[in-house]
């Protein structure tokens, strides 16, 4: 084999590692965020709170001893044209008080886009004591253009948050739902 040849091996060689490298690179980028969401539920990192709670609530004791202020906040992220924001900016409730509010969104571009909210609740170890039986953040929104929508959540905050927490913050991110409008 010439030094000519095997210079031509060595460069398709290099150039299908290069290939594979990148593709699995993309493959990473795409599986990241769903690996880190199953992660961050699991564990209960990153305050994201838990979705799992249903109307079964009703044998909750209210503990009417204490109250917790929860404040909402709410942003839209880069390539979404929404307003998007808390009806009420705080609500007081006693933990284990199911309690109903909602955010509004509105769409102000020409068109119909998807929209997917993710929730974080701070602090971190709030999370795990801040219950959602309703909520918006459950499946992807779908707003037409100039349409204004409210959106509700019912939730409770669970007599086990520690009492030392007088403060629990919702806040929700919209992202541009890469979905196809129906």
């Amino acid at each position: 084999m010439s030094e000519k040849e095997n210079t031509s091996a060595n460069n398709k060689n290099l150039a299908v590692k290069l290939l594979i490298i990148v593709i699995a690179g993309l493959a990473f980028g795409f599986a990241i965020a769903p690996l880190y969401d199953a992660v961050c539920k699991a564990i209960g990192l990153n305050g994201r709170a838990d979705t799992t709670a249903t109307d079964s609530t009703q044998n909750i004791a209210v503990d009417e001893s204490r109250e917790v202020t929860v404040i909402f906040t709410g942003t839209t992220m880069p390539g979404l044209d929404w307003s998007f924001a808390a009806n009420e900016n705080s609500v007081t409730v006693h933990p284990g008080e199911i309690k109903l509010t909602s955010y509004q969104a509105i769409n102000n571009g020409p068109e119909a886009i998807v929209g997917s909210a993710v929730p974080s609740v701070t602090p971190e170890v709030a999370a795990l004591y801040f219950k959602k039986i309703e909520c918006f953040c459950f499946n992807k929104q779908t707003l037409r253009a100039g349409e204004v929508k409210d959106m509700p959540i019912r939730f409770f905050v669970s007599p086990d948050l520690p009492k030392d927490i007088k403060t629990v913050t919702l806040s929700y991110a919209f992202y541009k739902s890469n979905d196809k409008v129906e």
